[in-house]
């Protein structure tokens, strides 16, 4: 068994060093104060005060805009076809006027695809579909077809042919426009499923 000295002891702790025991001061850690906290509380309920007022105002002018309704195809063709009288001294232009009032109000009420397509095109379409009456294809042929005498063919017609065809285009709008609502000459009933889905009978009916 090995004894230790004295002296040996002695000779150890010289030979190891010291350790130091003293660590440096730490900094104080903060802590938030009450006042911090109301300081966030407050700002957040600003906000949302100020959103909520910001919203009210946002739906009180959304709610004064007066939504205009849109103007019913068959008083927009009217309006083209009056405004085309102011051309009578003018053949081709008249009848190019006449003519696209017819085409638009097709487009618009039927959803026919007149006014991109040529009168042969558009007719050879307008016989497969039911949206008009036999009698309304062919006279609305003849009108296309004149029409086209004028525009490509430079036929000049008489101040009689021309009102002739303006008012070829005024009963096809008269006869096809949807019925009034019963009691007054308008708001105008929408066709059931959209624009042009009257059946031929029912327009048989109120021809």
């Amino acid at each position: 068994m090995t004894q230790t000295t004295p002296g040996h002891l002695r000779a150890t702790a010289a030979a190891e060093p010291l350790t130091p025991d003293i660590r440096d001061i730490v900094p104080p850690v903060p802590i938030p104060s009450v006042w911090d906290w109301m300081k966030w509380v407050v700002l957040v309920l600003v906000a949302a005060a100020l959103g909520c007022v910001l919203w009210k105002i946002w739906r009180r002018r959304r709610a004064r805009i007066i939504e205009v309704p849109a103007v019913p195809p068959h008083v927009k063709a009217r309006q083209r076809l009056e405004t085309a009288l102011a051309l009578l001294d003018q053949p081709r232009e008249f009848c190019i006027a006449v003519s696209d009032a017819v085409r638009w109000y097709l487009e618009e009420r039927f959803e026919l695809h007149a006014p991109e397509r040529t009168t042969e095109e558009f007719l050879d379409e307008l016989q497969r579909s039911d949206r008009l009456l036999p009698d309304q294809k062919q006279t609305l042929g003849e009108f296309l077809q004149k029409c086209d005498l004028v525009k490509f063919a430079r036929y000049e017609p008489s101040r009689p042919e021309l009102l002739v065809l303006h008012g070829a285009a005024w009963r096809l709008v008269v006869e096809t426009e949807p019925a009034p609502v019963s009691g007054g000459s308008g708001p105008w009933v929408a066709d059931a499923g959209g624009a042009g889905e009257a059946t031929v009978e029912d327009r048989k009916a109120a021809v």
